[in-house]
């Protein structure tokens, strides 16, 4: 197995295929696997919910929680019955909103659990936590290796990196909005042009409290101003025009700066520069024969709302336990299928999330009649609740046919009496088998899958009405019933899942 492109995408992923017991490489193009683009503060990200509650379903989110220096506000009281309000929801369009008003009886079914909200961190946090993991399940990542060839054959893909050729049965590419592997394997990319360029920078800007903190829209487009000293974000409606080639210079940064937000401030000097667009493309599939794609590979977008590096982390979570289980011949027919048809439809969403957050904040003449509504909407229960399950990514909900279930839903952290939780039980990449009946009826139905599914009998401090819940490696609900659990129901969608049981 062969991973292209050493990012947190990459990384993910090869450790889900690994801790199955594959073998991977990863190649990366860069040398160097830290730098100060990937630091704080140009280097801060934000993880959603379902990013952290993946972290810590691996058993990787305390190391990523010293990693980010104390950055992290995770954590819940987890002898509670349900699960509390949010922290924090961030805003939409730079619109801010108050994680008060969350409803959370609204929302689906969430239990109390070390991961409930999102954090904050770094790329080079993230990218550490995860290089460690994947080296001591041990994965081979080279780094400085860029391929510049792909030929793809009936049972392997052959790569070509400098003068050396690196063949694998299965390659996935997972190196970025400009993938190589994209390209050199033929996929559609198709979507929306950009609307503006947008800039991130750390510099000494004079007469710097004339920028209002936060984020602020005004007549031009938008700019943000952090509390970490010298960090100043600007978004320039020029329709995407910037040549991205050319250095970001004091003089043309401090010309934006002073066009869109009104002020005379003065751009001294520049540390670091790196300037984006809202371009908005998604690959018209993830799979070609044996290429496969993941993350900005798969799907570009503006970094508004902060969603990127969540969906790619999503994309790792969902792909790595199915081809894993491809590689081994126990996967489902159809099985490798399914990345695409449960993946694509999350992509266009967030790319469609970001295209409305543009929409909004695009200047014109009805622009602060659009806004003025806007921040009205949003400043009600239903709206922030909206907003909050979009953005953490709890209203993600996989279509397996099921209709009105819970399959398809990320799973919540059911917790046994014995205080062991599912993201506990979740550890070692297999599926979890949920037995709340008294007589434990789903015992020797969930033998048939030693392997695959690791069964777990008792009662719950809280099963939600559940007899028994059948979870995906990913997390994901993959069929629940009700006090009496169905045998046969069960081992049918075991069967969808993990394949045929030992005979």
């Amino acid at each position: 197995m062969v991973i292209v492109g050493g990012g947190p995408v990459g990384l993910f992923l090869a450790g889900e295929i690994a801790l199955a017991g594959c073998s991977v490489v990863v190649l990366e193009r860069e040398a160097e696997p830290h730098s100060p683009w990937r630091k704080f503060p140009l280097g801060l990200r934000g993880l959603n919910a379902g990013s952290v509650e993946a972290f810590h379903r691996r058993g990787m989110l305390p190391r990523l929680l010293a990693e980010s220096g104390g950055r992290a506000e995770v954590g819940a009281d987890l002898d509670a019955d349900q699960a509390s309000v949010p922290r924090s929801v961030s805003h939409f369009a730079g619109i801010m909103l108050d994680a008060a008003k969350v409803e959370v009886a609204a929302l689906p079914p969430r239990l109390p659990s070390p991961a409930m909200d999102g954090m904050l961190t770094s790329l080079d946090a993230v990218e550490t936590v995860l290089a460690e993991r994947a080296v001591g399940l041990g994965v081979d990542i080279r780094r400085g290796v860029e391929v510049t060839g792909l030929t793809q054959g009936d049972d392997k893909v052959v790569l070509l990196a400098g003068e050396r050729e690196y063949t694998g049965r299965w390659v996935v590419g997972c190196d970025g909005g400009r993938s190589n592997v994209r390209g050199l394997a033929g996929f559609g990319f198709i979507g929306t042009e950009p609307q503006l360029t947008g800039y991130l920078f750390v510099g000494d800007v004079a007469d710097r409290e004339k920028l209002r903190p936060g984020f602020n829209v005004t007549a031009t487009g938008m700019y943000l101003r952090m509390p970490a000293g010298g960090y100043i974000g600007v978004m320039d409606f020029d329709g995407g025009a910037f040549d991205r080639s050319q250095p970001l210079t004091p003089g043309h940064l401090q010309t934006v700066l002073r066009r869109v937000s009104g002020t005379d401030v003065r751009v001294d000097a520049v540390e670091l520069a790196s300037s984006f667009t809202d371009r908005a493309m998604q690959a018209t599939t993830y799979r070609q024969g044996r290429v496969l794609l993941a993350g900005d590979a798969a799907h570009i977008h503006s970094p508004l709302g902060g969603q990127g590096l969540n969906l790619g982390i999503g994309d790792a979570l969902n792909l790595g336990w199915k081809l894993a289980a491809t590689v081994h011949g126990s996967a489902p027919y159809g099985l490798l299928d399914t990345y695409t048809a449960e993946r694509h439809p999350i992509g266009a969403g967030v790319l469609d999330w970001s295209r409305a957050q543009v929409g909004v904040m695009r200047p014109g003449e009805y622009a602060p009649a659009l806004q003025s509504v806007m921040r009205d909407l949003l400043d009600t229960r239903d709206a922030t609740t909206y907003v909050w399950e979009r953005t953490s990514g709890t209203a993600n909900r996989y279509d397996l046919g099921d209709g009105p279930t819970p399959a398809g839903r990320n799973a919540p952290d059911f917790r046994l009496e014995d205080g062991t939780g599912l993201g506990d039980l979740l550890q070692d990449g297999r599926g979890v088998v949920l037995d709340f009946s008294a007589d434990q009826v789903l015992s020797e139905a969930a033998a048939g899958w030693p392997h695959r599914l690791r069964y777990v009998a008792g009662p719950a401090r809280n099963d939600l009405g559940y007899g028994a819940v059948l979870v995906r490696p990913d997390g994901i609900i993959a069929w629940a019933d009700g006090r009496r659990p169905d045998r046969e129901a069960f081992e049918q969608h075991a069967r969808r899942w993990f394949g045929s049981p030992r005979l």
